[in-house]
């Protein structure tokens, strides 16, 4: 089965200079989102300088992937943005624990999810691929996160920044 990631339904898109992305806590059932006003409900602030048009896709909750082997559903990441040449998958964290198994859980889901979309023609378009692993919580490390990245992107291609905040360039 193949997936369509860019489902209309589920997309939202700004061009303002800064905005925000949320995802409803659980037992939401609904899909990620752009915020551009309630700036304290933002898990991850896009600042967009040059005012592009930035289009998000909420992935988790809105498009359908094939089950695992098992029956289950596939734990996947909460969107993708897209503007230009560019494609980054975002995973939406509001996690204040210590530890950093919410980092290997979202990591987990940002590479189910790129493996599926690097099997589609669109992810051709796109050469400049990124991943965002996004907690409101300000997150402090024991440790560095540099050697995670750095295998991220030797297996997956993507360029992968745990941070709040992402760019558009």
């Amino acid at each position: 089965m193949s997936i369509v990631i860019f489902e209309a339904g589920c997309q939202s898109s700004s061009n303002r200079r800064k905005f925000g992305l949320c995802d409803n806590p659980p037992p939401s059932t609904d899909h990620a989102y752009i915020d551009e006003r309630n700036g304290e409900n933002w898990i991850a602030s896009v600042d967009n300088h040059y005012e592009e048009k930035v289009v998000f896709t909420g992935i988790d909750h809105c498009i359908i992937f094939p089950l695992q082997p098992d029956g289950t559903m596939h734990k996947r990441c909460d969107g993708v943005l897209t503007w230009s040449t560019t494609v980054a998958f975002v995973e939406l964290k509001q996690r204040g624990t210590n530890g950093s198994q919410w980092v290997k859980d979202a990591e987990q889901q940002l590479r189910v999810t790129i493996d599926k979309f690097e099997g589609t023609p669109e992810a051709d378009l796109f050469p400049v691929k990124k991943a965002y692993i996004a907690n409101s919580s300000r997150p402090r490390f024991r440790e560095s996160q540099a050697v995670r990245m750095e295998k991220f992107a030797r297996d997956t291609k993507y360029i992968l920044r745990i941070e709040a905040r992402i760019v558009i360039t």
